[in-house]
């Protein structure tokens, strides 16, 4: 059989990384479809695939039974429910117990009982009492090591040393002796194994199993909890290989003891389980043997798989194997977020930690453009790139984004969604190992009469595309097993909703009709959530996650983006990346008039309050015409925008008694809203750069002594109407013409991502907010290629066109005579030229990255060239104003307040 490897040593170390911040658990980033808790066994569900912790932990623990409680239920003849029982056995105190043995019971159980019950089962009540009275002093004594600092322990806790050991041991002997049941005669013995063995007595305890356990021929509960207790002893006596194979044997007959087990094997043995595989003689033995082997070394599953199934393809512990094979195939196609560079995942991991919080005033500037360096992340996610293909070609028209060739989706060197319809690639490893395991199932269902075979096959065609096989497969089945009902029930969803090529109305109704309880969110009360659905992280990815995603990519690749949009986001999150193509396609789909009861019930739930929609859409569209300078259109947005009621954003409380609280944000009557209260500093020009300055420390005013209608305070409106009369005038000549071209160029400058006002245009409160302003974002093209669910994760903003500031600061500085004057419009036209360089040099191509091992000096090679061409292209007006204006006040001033200019005039 060819080898192939899943490299999870990789993984480990890679999620060892990731697990170092609390925002990150690799078990919530992909999408459980295949519930690996169908296994019938359950007590083998602590050994199901996670990486979050060494046992998986997502299950039920009360589905696991307690095999004492078992024995103890079996023994009062089932007299007792389950949950009756361990009442009885952990819960009820010895006095309770004591009174019981009087006559006098006060216990509502124990009354319920009545007191025949002491008489029919004295040996049990009696020994009870006994091991109530031993339990609190049931644990090993702790021996200080030169490890001792790091071993936290309450030192007055009690040890079976605060016990009289020869009165206890003479005490339990002379009970052992009196007793007549077996189970209870044998139950003693094991607290003499234990008390021995807690006492560090361990050559005591060897003997005490031999002499009071072994003997009596039960081998049931009782013998395999003596026999861990014997090979806690045996490995206290460094006899590691018997401690070892003993411990195997309390994992393979208890079901409650399977996690201490499997440690306990690993701490005495450390080639524990090929040791084990020696001495196996049954096939049972050897069977479990594989299984171990195979979980601990999961790099390679199948050829244990292969030999497990040789010895009995019905045994419960290769489910368990296969169900963690698929649950590794499914985090490498079934990943929660999709992201289509390496820029984007960077960036995404960047800030993933403040995206839920963007709205917080303590989010840090990111104005430096950022190097295009690998991390460690990165370098991971690379070497496990699984799927790669089919995204979105740029737009050329309504319905033009799905119209790709095969050679462009297989040189598409991004990972894409496997249910993305314009096509797929799989990673060699990745594909051998899901044929393999293909194969494996397919005679496997054949041969074992379990129907969870015929599950996992179906669900493997799923994953391969063969949506129409694996619903032939599922349609075959016949069972009455609720669990895999639910499960094949899901399957025929899936397998329905990602074949369908095209979502229109009729299919709309469709999903209505059959699936609403996957669509329909059910609200979940805070103090109700079940661990199932919450945890620390927040709310498991869930099959209604994975289909609205499914969805949502298929609204994408029809070019419905704003319904797309609005599968994975509010409409209030059009502020975080306000670009026009994207907030037109959602106002359309807000217009619609005839909508489906998916698009009202499903989609348009997500049209959440901005204040008025009608005047939130007209200022992102003014915005963006003001943006352009195009002043007279952004007056008519504005006009139908006077309603707006400001930037949706939210506060964030917290407090001792009630945790968080959110609530929207009030803004003051003076505070900036994104509409109104803007300075007519705007106009002006920068004293110095900082961003975290007040303006009025950042910022001078011009003199507008000759245009009244640049009031202190203005709204957006007042702005475009008073830029309409800058412009007209500026048409004019002399000085005034000049000047009001100077203040336009001064606002579109200062509104660009270099400017103090960089905020005003899209759509954000202050200059703070990360990458918005960022200059990697210089393509005009849609970075999204599959959905928009990872919309916060990357700026979406049409970049800024320094060329219009510039030009009219050209007809500035044509217009007047005043040197000093001219010396400022040069300076803010070369500041002007320096983010047109920005611009280049964030999408100048470069052919190789960090994991190069000549970086460095490529880099540095790389950066020179850059230097050069900067200062042969860029640097227009840097030198005109070097060479005619040196001997101004205005260059004198600037070079005191700007280090770059004084080190260029130099």
């Amino acid at each position: 059989m060819k080898k192939y490897i899943l490299s999870l040593a990789v993984v480990s170390l890679f999620y060892t990384q990731s697990d170092a911040c609390a925002w990150s658990d690799p078990d919530y980033d992909y999408f459980n479809l295949f519930t690996q808790t169908i296994i019938k066994d359950k007590a083998y569900l602590p050994f199901l695939h996670n990486y979050s912790s060494r046992f998986y932990g997502g299950y039920n623990s009360a589905l696991i039974p307690d095999d004492n409680v078992e024995t103890w239920k079996k023994f009062f003849n089932n007299q007792l429910s389950y949950s009756e029982t361990q009442n009885l056995v952990y819960k009820i105190s010895m006095n309770d117990l004591n009174a019981l043995k009087n006559g006098n019971p006060t216990n509502p159980l124990l009354q319920k009982l009545g007191t025949g019950f002491y008489q029919k089962y004295k040996e049990g009540i009696d020994y009870l009492i006994e091991a109530k009275y031993l339990e609190p002093y049931m644990s090993i004594n702790y021996i200080e090591s030169e490890n001792s600092f790091y071993y936290d322990r309450d030192a007055n806790r009690k040890n079976a040393t605060a016990l009289d050991y020869h009165k206890t041991i003479s005490a339990l002997t002379s009970l052992y002796n009196a007793a007549r049941n077996p189970e209870i005669k044998q139950r003693y013995g094991y607290q003499l194994v234990r008390l021995n063995h807690y006492t560090r007595n361990y050559d005591s305890a060897v003997q005490a199993f031999k002499t009071y356990v072994a003997p009596i021929k039960l081998k049931g509960t009782v013998y395999f909890m003596s026999l861990d207790q014997l090979a806690g002893a045996q490995r206290g006596l460094e006899m590691n290989s018997d401690a070892n194979w003993n411990f195997f044997q309390v994992f393979m007959n208890s079901k409650d003891r399977k996690e201490s087990a499997f440690v306990s094997m690993k701490l005495s043995d450390t080639a524990s389980f090929s040791n084990i595989m020696k001495r196996a003689n049954t096939n049972e033995e050897k069977n479990m043997a594989y299984f171990l082997l195979g979980y601990e070394d999961f790099n390679n599953p199948i050829p244990m798989m292969e030999k497990m199934y040789e010895i009995n393809p019905d045994s419960e512990i290769l489910k368990v194997m296969a169900a963690r094979s698929i649950n590794e195939l499914e985090r490498s196609y079934l990943p929660t977020y999709y992201y289509t560079s390496d820029a984007q995942k960077a960036e995404a991991k960047e800030n993933s930690k403040d995206n839920t919080s963007k709205d917080k005033s303590t989010d840090q500037a990111k104005t430096e453009v950022k190097e295009e360096k690998l991390s460690f992340w990165q370098k991971i996610v690379r070497f496990f790139k699984n799927l790669f293909g089919g995204s979105k070609s740029d737009k050329k028209g309504d319905n033009a984004k799905a119209d790709q060739s095969d050679d462009e989706l297989f040189s598409n060197p991004d990972r894409i969604p496997f249910y993305n319809r314009t096509g797929y690639y799989y990673d060699e490893k990745t594909q051998d190992f899901l044929n393999d395991l293909e194969k494996f199932t397919d005679k496997t269902k054949e041969k074992s009469k379990d129907e969870y075979w015929q599950i996992a096959d179906a669900y493997l065609k799923f994953l391969k595309k063969d949506y129409k096989e694996s619903s032939e497969i599922l349609n075959d089945i016949k069972t009455a097993n609720p669990e895999y009902l639910e499960e094949i029930k899901r399957m025929k969803v899936l397998n329905d909703i990602v074949s369908q090529p095209k979502i229109d109305a009729d299919y709309e109704d469709h999903l209505m009709k059959e699936y609403a309880e996957y669509f329909v969110e059910k609200k979940v009360e805070k103090d109700t959530a079940t661990t199932d659905n919450f945890d620390y992280y927040g709310e498991v990815p869930s099959t209604a996650d994975f289909l609205k995603d499914v969805i949502a990519n298929r609204y994408f690749l029809q070019g419905e983006d704003g319904k797309s949009f609005l599968m994975n986001n509010k409409l209030s999150d059009l502020q975080y990346n306000p670009n026009s193509s994207l907030v037109k396609s959602v106002e359309e789909f807000y217009r619609k008039p005839d909508k489906t009861q998916f698009e009202q019930q499903i989609i348009a739930k997500n049209m959440d309050s901005v204040g008025n929609i009608d005047a939130f859409f007209n200022t992102i569209y003014g915005d963006r015409a003001m943006r352009l300078a195009d002043f007279e259109k952004a007056k008519s947005y504005y006009e139908k925008a006077k309603s707006f009621a400001g930037i949706p954003r939210q506060n964030y409380e917290w407090t001792e008694k009630n945790g968080q609280t959110i609530t929207p944000k009030q803004y003051a009557p003076a505070e900036y809203n994104g509409f109104k209260n803007i300075s007519n500093l705007v106009f002006g020009h920068n004293v110095w750069e900082s961003f975290g300055s007040p303006d009025s420390e950042s910022m001078k005013a011009e003199n507008y002594t000759d245009f009244p209608f640049i009031t202190t305070s203005m709204d957006k409106l007042q702005l475009a109407d008073a830029l309409i009369q800058l412009k007209k005038i500026g048409n004019g000549t002399g000085e005034k013409a000049a000047k009001a071209n100077q203040l336009i160029g001064n606002l579109l400058y200062n509104t660009s991502i270099l400017g103090y006002y960089r905020e005003l245009f899209v759509m954000d409160i202050d200059n703070s907010n990360g990458g918005k302003y960022d200059f990697w974002n210089t393509d005009r093209k849609n970075p999204y290629k599959y959905y928009y669910k990872n919309f916060l994760d990357t700026s979406y903003i049409e970049p800024d066109n320094f060329d219009l500031s510039i030009n009219y600061y050209q007809k500035a500085l044509k217009l007047s005579n005043n040197k000093e004057e001219k010396a400022r419009i040069l300076f803010q036209m070369a500041s002007a030229e320096q983010g047109k360089y920005y611009q280049y040099e964030a999408k100048a191509p470069k052919d190789f990255d960090y994991s190069d091992p000549k970086w460095s000096e490529k880099e540095d090679a790389r950066q020179k060239e850059m230097d050069n061409l900067k200062n042969q292209k860029y640097r227009t007006y840097f030198a005109q104003l070097k060479a005619q204006y040196s001997d101004t006040e205005t260059t004198k001033n600037l070079m005191g307040s700007c280090s770059y200019f004084n080190y260029f005039m130099r």
